[in-house]
């Protein structure tokens, strides 16, 4: 069988005194932390908790978060890591849809217990439980589901996610391949531990060795702060959390102990990526879903600068190409992304024919719009449900809100296609400004025309005070509309 060593009873075995997680107010050792499952994993199984039990979590960022995730593991539990920016019908309907037996939560969610049959917690209840010996798991078969995840259903019912712990496993070592690891490595995590690029630092951390410092919630100056005292040496973003920082840094520079800056969750914006390059920080342009248990292509830092834009190379146990109907596309020529690797879940939940549509010979077929260059290298345009079609035409928002994010007044923007008689689709455009700035509508449509062809111009741009984000602080392209009826 294809098991290695659980992974943190042999980091508390090996490494025992290094801070495995931390923040201003605490910290714990690995074998700190390895104890506490332990005992956590003896309440677990006084509750009930059985190997193969689907378990769902619904928790902020915490220490104690992180030692229940291990605790369920250490039974051979399956953990359900569920969005808390869900509504209590949504979450109830992840829970019947995974047939989950057991739902642990924060204390701020007890009353959704009233909500669901399926036998509720609070965390602070449960850790009043008695201890019971239990039988723990000393090896992980990385055949085994170890998480799941629901993807956020731009198109119909969100699917369960099911990540191995191979999938786990492979994208550490994927990543480190790419990035290498130091002894003084530390990540700053302020995504959350329910989205997959949290989760991944986790499993990161007890893999490599490493510490995480914990930031809950993020706030742009406290990272930057964090990044300044030399206490951290990689983090992981999105695009609108380094526009902050950026914003915050001003004309200040990172120490040089700081090596890494994983940005991912969508394309990002070129206008970002040159004032980062400008600010020399070090910003590493990925490319990863759910479905590939963190990123699955990674820009190498010898290319950061000539090939700027772009998500970069599959990692190392990874394999790309871009499909269009059925052929391989030509360099330049947009596609889908389709992706292979030891990383790519083996399916959906109870979902059969989803997992059969999307899982092909082993490649998964994204749903993404990209292309590669002559050397290989991944540009991502857009989400295939995000494309909008005007009079034949592709226009990719990403492009606009690069556009936009171009002029010195624009803080953040968001396009999504809307309805038109004569063309089918048209994009519409809203922005955030920043503070201290003004800007006109008319302003910003005659800046982008400066960019951008006729048909790729937004109809309209309005003006708001916020753009609709996941937890992990991703665009959702498919809510601005809710946005028209307020304006």
């Amino acid at each position: 069988m294809n098991v290695l060593p659980n992974w943190l009873m042999q980091r508390a075995f090996l490494t025992p005194a290094r801070v495995a997680v931390y923040n201003e107010n605490s910290r714990k050792t690995f074998a700190e932390l390895h104890e506490a499952a332990v005992q956590k994993a003896g309440k677990l199984a006084h509750f009930g908790v059985r190997q193969g039990d689907i378990v769902a979590l619904l928790m902020r960022n915490s220490v104690d978060m992180i030692e229940w995730i291990h605790a369920l593991h250490y039974l051979g539990a399956v953990v359900l890591l569920q969005n808390v920016r869900l509504t209590v019908h949504e979450l109830v309907w992840q829970l019947q849809d995974s047939q989950a037996k057991w739902w642990i939560v924060d204390d701020e969610w007890v009353e959704y217990q009233q909500a669901t049959t399926v036998p509720t917690v609070p965390a602070s209840e449960l850790v009043k439980l008695p201890q019971d010996e239990a039988p723990l798991q000393h090896y992980y078969s990385l055949d085994d589901t170890a998480t799941i995840m629901y993807t956020s259903g731009t198109t119909g019912k969100p699917k369960g996610v099911l990540q191995t712990y191979g999938n786990h496993w492979w994208s550490a070592v994927g990543s480190v391949l790419n990035l290498g690891l130091r002894e003084d490595d530390c990540w700053l995590a302020a995504v959350p531990f329910f989205h997959v690029s949290g989760l991944s630092i986790l499993m990161r951390s007890v893999i490599y060795g490493i510490s995480v410092y914990m930031l809950n919630p993020f706030h742009a100056q406290k990272a930057n702060e964090i990044i300044m005292k030399e206490k951290v040496t990689m983090m992981s973003v999105v695009s609108a959390m380094l526009q902050q920082m950026l914003n915050d840094l001003g004309g200040r520079v990172y120490p040089k102990t700081f090596r890494c800056m994983l940005l991912g969750g969508g394309p990002a914006p070129k206008p970002l990526l040159e004032a980062c390059r400008t600010q020399n920080i070090p910003v590493y342009q990925t490319y990863g879903m759910t479905e590939t248990a963190s990123q699955i292509v990674t820009l190498a830092p010898e290319y950061s600068l000539t090939k700027l834009g772009s998500a970069g190379k599959p990692l190392f146990p990874a394999q790309l190409r871009i499909e269009i109907d059925g052929r391989m596309a030509r360099p330049y020529e947009a596609g889908e992304i389709v992706v292979k690797g030891p990383n790519v879940t083996k399916g959906y939940l109870h979902r059969p024919e989803a997992t059969k549509q999307a899982i092909r010979d082993g490649w998964l077929y994204t749903g993404d719009i990209g292309y590669v260059d002559e050397e290989g290298f991944l540009y991502v345009l857009d989400r295939r449900s995000d494309l909008i079609i005007s009079g034949g035409e592709n226009i990719y928002p990403a492009e606009i809100e690069a556009a936009l994010l171009a002029h010195e007044a624009v803080e953040e923007a968001g396009v999504t296609g809307i309805a038109d008689e004569r063309w089918g689709q048209v994009p519409c455009a809203f922005v955030k400004v920043k503070e201290g700035y003004a800007v006109t509508e008319e302003q910003l449509l005659a800046f982008c025309k400066q960019q951008l062809a006729t048909y790729k111009l937004p109809k309209r741009i309005y003006i708001v005070d916020q753009l609709p984000r996941t937890a992990s602080q991703k665009l959702v392209r498919r809510e601005l509309v809710r946005l028209l009826p307020k304006i």
